[in-house]
């Protein structure tokens, strides 16, 4: 089933894949095929909507509202189309930290939907399949991860509410969420970075747990960890010619 679609000057540009939280199945698919254009199909035993590489999978067995974020390749018309249907939409605004105007709307169940197109970087098609990762850190006390990840380890709070933290050092995202049967042990990420010492100098003023000095390798990268609070390891290496 499709919808019919919005400004064809207006869509969606950027990947992104989430389970979204729903009270009814249909009310949702018809909301985001109707109101927001998205196709809707039948898979894997459940309802999903998808609109260009955006992604989204209903969930009628969670209940906390989430929030998703859709880059598009013109904010102005995706902000106008959406008004025009009626749904109540924010004002647009320019978000400094982002650098990128955004607006926000909600949908029937109370996810968050932002829209939202770079004012400093124009979007442009990348080559290749993979584009970035995102690792996944589990932590029993998140706000505590959530504040440590913030004052010890230098990263910045894109999103976070019970179920999720979404945290930002420069072109690097973590997400740290909930360790539970899902979600068990510890986890571990690699980060590459510009200069391992003095990362490691800062991370260690800042009272970081760092487990060693960078070490150069014969790999061709400079290296040293860092382990959390609740023993995630967190590997950062700098290459070197």
């Amino acid at each position: 089933m499709a919808g019919e679609k919005m400004d064809a000057g207006a869509t969606i540009v950027a990947p992104v894949s989430r389970w979204l939280p729903v009270g009814d199945v249909a009310r949702s698919a018809a909301f985001y095929r109707d109101m927001l254009g998205f196709d809707i199909r039948e898979a894997g035993g459940g309802t999903e909507a998808a609109s260009g590489p955006a992604l989204l999978h209903f969930d009628p067995s969670a209940s906390a509202p989430a929030m998703v974020f859709f880059e598009t390749d013109d904010v102005e018309a995706m902000h106008a189309a959406i008004r025009a249907r009626g749904i109540a939409a924010s004002e647009l605004v320019k978000v400094n930290w982002v650098k990128m105007r955004m607006f926000e709307i909600r949908d029937p169940d109370g996810n968050t939907l932002w829209f939202g197109q770079s004012y400093d970087k124009p979007h442009a098609p990348r080559p290749g399949m993979f584009h970035k990762a995102l690792p996944r850190l589990p932590l029993t006390d998140l706000a505590a991860g959530i504040a440590h990840y913030r004052g010890v380890l230098g990263f910045h709070v894109n999103f976070q509410n019970d179920t999720i933290g979404v945290m930002d050092r420069d072109e690097v995202t973590v997400l740290l969420i909930p360790r539970d049967e899902a979600h068990t042990g510890v986890g571990s990420a690699y980060f590459y970075i510009e200069n391992a010492d003095r990362l490691c100098a800062e991370l260690r003023a800042s009272g970081a747990n760092v487990q060693s000095d960078p070490v150069s390798f014969p790999w061709g990268l400079r290296e040293f960890s860092v382990k959390d609070p609740e023993g995630n390891q967190l590997y950062f290496g700098q290459t070197f010619e």
